[in-house]
């Protein structure tokens, strides 16, 4: 069966000591596997340095709990699933689980036991690991929850909740042991796929993306807002500062600040995907995760570091605000 990407949401309250003790011991501060050598089998060890090139990655990990409520859930988890962590009433933290396998004895020399003795022997490698600041409130409102709903133990998310969070938030799956992809099974999936290949709101969106690409235009020319470049409009497109679907009816309509012409030269792309923001003063941010794209990295300092966007004013902070916190690939937390 070919296995799309789900989100799973791991609750992790950092507020708890031993929660904040596992988080520093072994994501703070990633794993590294030739110190556990002698208890982690051959294959995975070989699995986990073939992922992880350097020796160490960070690592999480899930107890069976009680009457092995948790392994249900843990089974369908797969490698190239994303990974939430929250706590406090927040989002903070995420990344793809790159491996995942079974070790109650290195669970146990990473983490102890809980109070009733169990060990969190389900474990994950987790790689593009990434820092969020996002509200619980607002993952309810995005995917229609009960106002009072918790995360109260780990928990994988439907294909459409997962879908929703992955698109809206710009989530970009990392490294993982992936199964080969069958070739008949993915024709099979196409051709039974009897849905619609078009949203319907698309239109829409593409009406209103014109109308605010030519109020911003003059004379078919523009500027981008980010490299600075002169360009025809056909270079140019207008691009939502925050993404936007995520913008309120009247936001939507604030067309005088809710936008900005961004190149198809690449400043579209890397601002979308997050590897640079806007600072609260105007300034081009890198993402220190740019780095692990060469392409990325080398565009970005010959286009953008060092400039300030004379786009940004006051009035238009509030959308690169949420663009700094939902999209920009930050370092995780420490």
């Amino acid at each position: 069966m070919i296995h799309v990407m789900r989100i799973v949401m791991q609750p992790a309250r950092r507020s708890e000591k031993d929660v904040e003790q596992h988080y520093q011991d072994t994501i703070v501060h990633p794993v590294v596997f030739d110190d556990h050598a002698d208890i982690l089998d051959a294959s995975t060890i070989d699995q986990l340095k073939q992922l992880f090139p350097d020796g160490q990655a960070q690592m999480w990990g899930v107890v069976p709990g009680k009457k092995n409520v948790n392994v249900s859930r843990i089974k369908k988890m797969r490698p190239g699933d994303w990974v939430f962590f929250s706590g406090d009433k927040r989002v903070y933290f995420g990344g793809t689980i790159a491996l995942m396998w079974r070790n109650k004895d290195l669970a146990t020399r990473l983490w102890g036991t809980d109070p009733a003795g169990s060990t969190w022997e389900y474990m994950y490698a987790l790689s593009g690991t990434r820092g969020f600041d996002i509200p619980i409130t607002e993952i309810r409102t995005l995917l229609d929850w009960n106002p009072n709903r918790n995360i109260m133990g780990i928990s994988v998310l439907s294909e459409e909740e997962s879908d929703t969070l992955q698109t809206l938030l710009t989530l970009d799956t990392a490294v993982a042991a992936l199964e080969p992809v069958d070739a008949a099974e993915e024709e099979a999936a196409v051709a039974a796929f009897d849905g619609t290949l078009e949203r319907t709101a698309q239109r829409a969106q593409r009406g209103e993306q014109a109308a605010l690409k030519r109020r911003l235009l003059q004379e078919g020319q523009g500027q981008c807002a980010l490299c600075g470049r002169a360009l025809p409009g056909s270079f140019l497109i207008a691009a939502h500062i925050k993404k936007r679907a995520m913008c309120s009816d009247d936001e939507k309509r604030d067309l005088a600040n809710v936008a900005m012409l961004a190149c198809t030269l690449g400043c579209d792309a890397v601002y979308e995907h997050g590897y640079i923001g806007v600072t609260v003063d105007g300034a081009i941010q890198v993402s220190p995760l740019a780095t692990e794209i060469p392409e990325v990295k080398a565009y970005i300092q010959d286009k953008l570091v060092g400039r300030t966007v004379t786009w940004w004013t006051p009035s238009r902070e509030p959308y690169y605000a949420w663009h700094r916190t939902h999209t920009f690939k930050d370092v995780p937390p420490a």
